[in-house]
């Protein structure tokens, strides 16, 4: 977070513990999945957001929740012109668009 008394710092490097603390907390809650890629996707980096994805599959989550409309992750991060490098990491994980959005 950066403020007046704060300098916005980019590219900072992140480390595995914090990348990790992403991930969802355990016992976890109906749309904990798609809720914790959402806020990983939006706080990270591409290359960053990779390394979660491995973290997150490691950790047994499911790359394929779905939010309320029924569209998996790799649906909402395919619609962003910037989301191109978040979704082939997703791809390569094994994440699958919705039978709804495939055409």
């Amino acid at each position: 977070m950066s403020g007046p008394d704060k300098p916005k710092v980019l590219d900072e490097e992140w480390s595995d513990e914090r990348v990790k603390s992403h991930l969802p907390s355990s016992p976890k809650e109906e749309g904990s999945d798609y809720t914790a890629l959402l806020k990983a996707y939006r706080a990270m980096r591409a290359e960053d957001f990779e390394r979660f994805v491995g973290f997150f599959v490691e950790a047994g989550g499911d790359l394929n929740a779905t939010d309320e409309a029924g569209e998996t992750f790799l649906d909402h991060v395919s619609q962003h012109h910037k989301g191109a490098d978040y979704a082939r990491a997703l791809e390569q994980a094994g994440a699958k668009k919705s039978a709804a959005t495939e055409h």
